[in-house]
């Protein structure tokens, strides 16, 4: 399908003026350039040959990008904020070993979900001090393994108050309530956490009964309140609101004797995933929630408490990208032309979960024109799977390096096995060096939990 003249803009060039200041606003990593053979280049080294070393599907990282987010968020919040502050990474947008090191070097803290990555973020030696444990559903053992650590629960539930304080026996667990603030915004149904029919934390009825329990709790150290209202969320004003919402909670549990020191405005600052996107910088959406929480505290006459709050998406989500190798081509005269890639929902789930939309280009033909719309079909027995519905690219051939833009976070997170694909491998990328930090899966990866019973074995027969 031949391009109209209007619509013949996203060339790879194009998007490389689309770079700016902070990551969360860029389609591309921040080091990202064409270089002298036409090839996409991401942390100094060539997409290409990253592929030809390390096949594909590949994710791609940028540390540099990382490190610049880091940064804006920690100096964002210290220079705007007349209190301590604190940034905790989300960890769930993008959990391995290197994440979590390269993070905390930066003076992040983490935010987990789950043992397992309280247990990899422990193994990146990130201080337990500043691991946060999160989750709607959290098991006895969780509970137990988090208390072990050292870190601080938020506490989503009865069940989890009373289990916490069933276990608080020779050590006081650090507590924080997360509470559902009421607070809506324009994103997906299914990332939208704040509005009050949320299967996470209490309700704001519920709110003078807990603190009433912590109060009768003294082996539990309550150390303060916490809500999310969202992911993907380009307007500011909900994190204004929310500023005074949770100071009004810490005040009530101040005024009962209760430690309160802590106030975690949780995260939810969106990314671009392709032009039409524009979600505030990370140093405008530091400065709204500084100022608010500030403004919150003077006129409530309360004392700045330690100002926490936990980026994921907007910290990785522009700094990876996926790089695929196109394979068939398929024409439906008059309807559409598929291309397919060595990928696709078992590598990036969120096309046929959220039907999100992205970008892309081909990394060894970034200056050429821009000439047919396809659709970019990934390799699994779906019709559903399907990368990008309408991509614009120079025309395709089998064995061109297609890169998905924006890809860094909820790919690897959310990537299964599907069909038996092996999850793909991930490097990270600075000043031309490329270190694998995650391995391709091998076949004997695939088998390595799956038991075999005498009776079916046939093999030797």
């Amino acid at each position: 399908m031949v391009l109209t003249e209007t619509t013949q803009q996203p060339t790879g060039s194009h998007f490389l003026k689309e770079i700016t200041d902070s990551p969360n606003q860029s389609l591309l990593p921040l080091t990202a350039k064409i270089n002298a053979q036409d090839h996409l280049e991401i942390g100094g080294c060539d997409v290409t040959e990253l592929v030809k070393e390390f096949g594909s599907p590949l994710y791609i990282m940028d540390e540099s990008s990382i490190r610049t987010a880091c940064r804006q968020y920690r100096d964002g919040l210290k220079n705007n904020y007349s209190g301590e502050s604190l940034v905790i990474y989300a960890s769930k947008a993008l959990n391995c070993l290197a994440i979590c090191a390269l993070v905390a070097s930066e003076g992040l803290g983490i935010d987990v979900a789950s043992g397992g990555e309280l247990y990899t973020a422990l193994q990146a030696g990130v201080n337990p001090k500043t691991i946060y444990f999160h989750g709607n559903n959290k098991s006895r053992a969780e509970l137990e393994e988090a208390i072990a650590a050292d870190c601080t629960i938020v506490a989503d539930n009865w069940l989890e108050l009373q289990t916490l304080a069933e276990l608080a026996t020779s050590k006081s667990p650090r507590v924080m309530l997360r509470i559902t603030p009421g607070i809506e915004c324009h994103t997906h149904e299914y990332i939208r956490t704040g509005h009050l029919d949320s299967k996470f934390g209490f309700d704001p009825n519920q709110v003078a009964e807990v603190l009433d329990f912590l109060v009768k709790t003294p082996a539990l150290d309550f150390v303060g309140v916490h809500a999310h209202i969202g992911s993907q969320i380009f307007e500011r004003q909900p994190h204004q609101d929310l500023g005074g919402v949770l100071v009004k909670w810490l005040k009530t549990a101040q005024e009962l004797g209760l430690p309160a020191r802590e106030l975690n405005v949780g995260g939810g600052l969106g990314i671009r995933y392709t032009e039409a996107d524009d979600p505030p910088s990370i140093s405008e959406w530091t400065a709204t929630v500084a100022k608010a929480v500030d403004a919150a505290c003077s006129e409530a006459q309360v004392s700045p408490p330690k100002l926490i709050c936990e980026p994921g998406r907007s910290l990785v989500g522009t700094t990876g990208v996926t790089a695929y190798t196109v394979g068939a081509r398929k024409q439906v005269p008059e309807i559409r032309t598929y291309i397919a890639v060595d990928g696709g929902m078992s590598d990036n789930a969120r096309p046929i979960t959220y039907e999100s939309v992205y970008r892309s280009v081909l990394a060894n033909k970034m200056s050429q024109s821009t000439s047919e719309t396809v659709t970019v079909a990934g390799k699994h027995c779906e019709s559903g799977d399907v990368v990008i519905k309408e991509a614009e690219l120079p025309e395709t051939s089998a064995g061109d390096t297609l890169v998905v833009m924006s890809t860094g976070a909820y790919g690897y997170s959310m990537a299964s096995n599907y069909n038996r694909l092996l999850r793909p491998a991930m490097v990270l990328v600075h000043e031309g060096e490329a270190d694998v930090i995650i391995n391709r899966e091998t076949y004997q990866d695939l088998i390595s939990q799956d038991n075999l019973p005498s009776r079916l074995n046939t093999i030797d027969s």
